[in-house]
């Protein structure tokens, strides 16, 4: 991991392309700050992107825990797909 990047607001509104190429080339945040505070940063779309797939899997891991805990919590077991489909008309 290198060195973060941090621009003022006022420095990033000037040079926005520059702003983008380096988050675009370095694959890291550029933050932006006002008054010495970070307030936002500037990342690549894939980055982005990235960040929302490991999000999303994530909460999948969770929510699989969620419901494993549940079964242990209750002894019940799941519904089979089969059933869970035919219980919903769906077969």
């Amino acid at each position: 991991m290198s060195t973060p990047v941090d621009r003022s607001v006022s420095e990033a509104r000037r040079d926005l392309a520059a702003v983008i190429d380096t988050a675009r080339s370095s694959h890291e945040p550029v933050y932006l700050s006002r008054r010495g505070r970070r307030v936002a940063a500037v990342i690549s779309a894939g980055e982005l992107e990235r960040l929302q797939g490991l999000a999303e899997d994530m909460m999948d891991i969770l929510d699989a825990e969620a419901a494993r805990q549940e079964i242990r919590e209750t002894g019940n077991e799941p519904i089979p797909w089969e059933q869970a489909k035919a219980d919903l008309g769906l077969a």
